[in-house]
């Protein structure tokens, strides 16, 4: 069994449409996916299991003066149902900590949901630490 993860480019933008379906059933296209990848600073990595891509995840950084060095966030972590348990998850996040870390890095957080039990296993397994904090959202009208 072949598996690597590698950085996701333009010609990768059909199958993260399909995986990102999958993953939250936004319906992006394959256009919006190259547009994304051209214009924003968000790293986008993409799990290989096998020649075949099986998930994705995303990170971006972002400065603050409320922060003395650049912050980093993994926002997005998905690998499909059949490629679970394979280890692709730790694997991404691996890769996407060492993306961040060579851009100056050196905090990286994760948000997820509370009931989300396999995905905080994961994250423990990557050394990452709960912290005790709730999010709000709002959607704003137009």
């Amino acid at each position: 069994m072949s598996k690597f993860v590698r950085l996701a480019n333009e010609n990768d933008a059909d199958i993260l449409v399909t995986l990102n379906e999958e993953f939250n059933g936004v319906g992006v296209t394959a256009t919006e996916v190259k547009d994304s990848l051209a214009k924003n600073d968000e790293l986008v990595a993409l799990a290989i299991l096998d020649g075949v891509p099986v998930g994705f995840a995303c990170a971006q950084c972002f400065n603050s003066f409320c922060y003395r060095s650049a912050q980093g966030e993994i926002t997005e972590i998905y690998v499909k149902d059949t490629a679970r348990k394979l280890g692709l998850a730790t694997l991404l996040i691996s890769f996407l900590e060492q993306e961040l870390r060579l851009s100056g890095i050196r905090r990286i957080k994760i948000l997820t949901g509370r009931s989300n039990d396999a995905a905080h296993k994961t994250y423990e397994r990557s050394n990452y630490i709960m912290k005790d904090a709730i999010t709000f959202q709002k959607k704003l009208l137009r």
